[in-house]
């Protein structure tokens, strides 16, 4: 048989016009470059250039960032014009090494320690180029089924490794803010089960009763928490934040205080939201106690264990996860401290029928007859879903669960030296010890009386030098807000970073601000 070409795609008719710019070799042309049977090889020769490209680029890159600013890229994006397609993988490739990867920020270099950005592994790689090119979406099964059935295995691995029990089940998620929102969603209508409402007969209730639903949780948990009440309509001020220790873990008695009050008042504790490893201090809330006192007011118990979620196959900190598996429902993150590409997020249930709050039957997708279909959907608030499990699927059969915690264990031992050195320091002050693999702290010199830097100034400070490392692109450093005061953070969770690099950001912290001081003194 002769070979096919790609102007093969279509039969086209005895007298056709074929000539360039017709009809039919413009859809001959555009068919060329779909994905199928017939290019398989070009797929292949075309993906390669683009791997080669990502791999010749970290390969040569010394530093995280270029330090190109906002104007600048946008210059360069503004001047591609759309309309004029360059009509070659290379050329392209070409192009966007300069709208793109030359001043992209690097995660796998040493010197960026910013947020919960994590160096991805080689497996999931692997896996993020099968699942995009086979596209299958995680719906229903007629779109999925053996994708179905490895995300299904994956929930049942994860919810046996947090312990929750042999009805517990799940699904993949876009990251922590979804799942979070999901496990409130989850509590709000089961709180409204639980008080035996029913919406269809008692919605005129239902208003009233939305008004008095609390969710606690500690001063220092994610944003998500917040923004998912409101807009799951509750608003922000259901959410009651309990206090937390000096070491930012909420406080047990706090939380029986305010949930007593609540109580008095009237009010309705739908949830508490405990936190396994904050985005700041990498604190995980005393989970055992905090599982009691839900238990003992009626109230779904959630832990956002989007950060510490890892710790579920650390070797050596494992115990920190303590008491996670009297929970309701976890939250976890594989593209933080599973090492995955985003986005690999999960939602894990105590309870499988949990799930029946956020299933609808359409029929055309996944109508009430076909009970004998696993439809994703049902469990899902999203219709079409990657396929994003096949990433940490892969890393697991070829790396192992172990390995996986090796890494992070690493991460956290390294965020322990860090500190030593940082409260060693006289220049810099740590906020608090690390639990995990973040350090809050600041850079605050004595001044030649022997005074410190006024906090004011500290705070004046601080900003400036984050801002300036993060320009010359020697390194990428995050910032926060303790007390109200600014402070720099390291975020650590590259095993291959050491002491030694982490001591280089610091000392060009520490130049960096010394040189903004003495610029400050000359100017007055």
């Amino acid at each position: 048989m002769a070979p096919v070409t790609p102007l093969d795609v279509h039969a086209v008719p005895p007298g056709t016009q074929t000539g360039p710019g017709s009809p039919a070799r413009l859809v001959q042309d555009a068919a060329a470059h779909v994905f199928n049977a017939r290019n398989a090889a070009g797929y292949s020769a075309q993906v390669l250039l683009g791997v080669t490209a990502v791999a010749a680029k970290v390969s040569r890159c010394t530093r995280p960032f270029t330090g190109a600013t906002p104007g600048e890229l946008k210059s360069r994006v503004d001047a591609v014009d759309l309309g004029t397609p360059l009509g070659d993988t290379a050329a392209a490739l070409e192009e966007l090494e300069d709208v793109y990867l030359r001043d992209a920020v690097y995660f796998h270099d040493a010197k960026y320690a910013a947020h919960l950005n994590c160096p991805v592994v080689i497996p999931a790689l692997v896996a993020e180029a099968v699942l995009s090119a086979v596209n299958s979406s995680l719906d229903t099964w007629d779109q999925s089924a053996g994708a179905t059935m490895i995300e299904r295995r994956l929930i049942s691995w994860a919810a046996g490794q947090l312990g929750l029990g042999d009805s517990a089940d799940g699904v993949f998620t876009s990251g922590g803010s979804q799942s979070n929102f999901q496990a409130l969603l989850l509590a709000r209508n089961q709180t409204v089960e639980w008080l035996k409402l029913d919406p269809e007969h008692d919605g005129l209730r239902l208003p009233s009763l939305l008004e008095k639903l609390r969710i606690f949780t500690s001063a220092d948990s994610h944003f998500s928490i917040r923004k998912s009440a409101s807009m799951l309509g509750l608003g922000y001020d259901a959410v009651v934040s309990v206090p937390c220790g000096k070491d930012h873990r909420m406080e047990p008695a706090a939380l029986a205080r305010e949930l007593a009050r609540v109580r008095n008042e009237g009010l309705v504790p739908m949830a508490v939201v405990a936190t396994a490893g904050t985005t700041d201090f990498g604190a995980i809330d005393p989970l055992d106690e905090l599982a009691a006192a839900a238990r003992e007011h009626g109230a779904w118990f959630h832990v956002d264990a989007a950060y510490g979620g890892g710790l579920m196959v650390s070797g050596r900190h494992r115990h920190l996860l303590e008491g996670v598996h009297r929970a309701d429902s976890v939250t976890v993150d594989f593209h933080k401290t599973f090492f995955q590409p985003v986005s690999s997020s999960a939602l894990l249930v105590r309870d499988a029928a949990t799930f029946r709050h956020v299933t609808y039957h359409a029929d055309y997708l996944n109508p009430a007859a076909a009970v004998d279909r696993p439809n994703q959907v049902d469990k899902s608030i999203q219709t079409t879903r990657r396929f994003d499990a096949l990433k940490l699927w892969l890393t697991l059969r070829i790396m192992g669960a172990e390995a996986i915690g090796v890494l992070f264990d690493e991460a956290i031992d390294l965020a322990s030296s860090v500190a030593e050195v940082l409260a060693a320091d006289p220049d810099f002050e740590l906020a608090a010890p690390p639990q995990l693999s973040t350090l809050v702290f600041r850079y605050r010199p004595l001044q030649p009386d022997g005074r410190s830097l006024s906090e004011d100034a500290a705070d004046r400070l601080n900003r400036d030098i984050r801002s300036a490392v993060f320009a010359s692109g020697e390194a990428v450093v995050a910032g926060t807000t303790v007390a109200g005061r600014h402070y720099l953070k390291f975020t650590l969770l590259n095993a291959e970073a050491g002491v030694e690099d982490i001591h280089g950001i610091i000392e060009l912290l520490r130049t960096t601000g010394a040189s903004l001081l003495a610029d400050a003194a000359v100017s007055a």
